[in-house]
């Protein structure tokens, strides 16, 4: 397995995730423009096979561009495969059985965690009033020991634009838009995801033809 690469978590107050350690633009406080803390929901015409039938959380979303987690897609990975390249002891078995998603096509070693706004951690991005992504190795170690978020999603890899480019696809149909839900991240089933999203702004994905705008 390749190596999985996490920001080594620094002593004293957190600190957001910075340019330094993450890829792309981040931001270091929440947006209440642009697509932040929403879903982008591929359209069934998505031509490109890294996004058919995704949904991906953007946790940032700016003039610089956009950064966002697909939620949907399983790695085959699982939790377990991390700790124990982190010489990590889960305190509890089935906490290894959870799977590992493959969040983009950028930078497929590195990890993000998707959790719960609470904790403190050494390289943290908060997305919205309840939901934050950190990247740094301290979090995987307090969910090991029991200690961690009470949700959490695991991630490798992330999808990213450069400016204006999501707004380009945007107007290209290539996605629906709707704001992020704590039930579609953390509880329902993976394979239910992409239709769930859809379903949040009364629309059956199936149904949907190519020339539909985004909401």
């Amino acid at each position: 397995m390749n190596g999985v690469s996490w920001t080594p978590a620094s002593p004293g107050r957190p600190r957001p995730i910075d340019r330094k350690t993450a890829p792309g633009p981040i931001l270091t406080t929440m947006q209440t423009r642009f697509l932040t803390n929403q879903f982008l929901i591929a359209m069934p015409t998505m031509g490109d096979p890294n996004f058919d039938h995704t949904v991906t959380f953007i946790c940032e979303h700016n003039d610089d561009g956009a950064l966002g987690l697909v939620i949907n897609r399983p790695s085959g990975m699982r939790l377990g495969d991390i700790f124990e390249q982190m010489s990590l002891d889960p305190w509890e078995p089935r906490l290894g059985e959870s799977p590992v998603l493959h969040g983009g096509p950028v930078q497929p070693e590195r990890g993000f965690v998707i959790h719960d706004r609470e904790g403190e951690w050494g390289s943290t991005l908060p997305v919205s009033d309840t939901i934050q992504v950190t990247t740094s190795r301290d979090v995987l170690e307090s969910m090991a020991a029991g200690k961690g978020p009470d949700n959490a999603l695991v991630a490798l890899g992330y999808a990213g634009w450069g400016s204006g480019q999501l707004e380009g696809e945007m107007s290209a149909n290539a996605w629906l838009t709707v704001p992020a839900d704590r039930d579609i991240i953390f509880t329902i089933p993976f394979e239910e995801r992409w239709r769930a999203a859809a379903a949040l702004i009364g629309i059956d994905i199936d149904q949907i033809s190519s020339d539909v705008g985004h909401a």
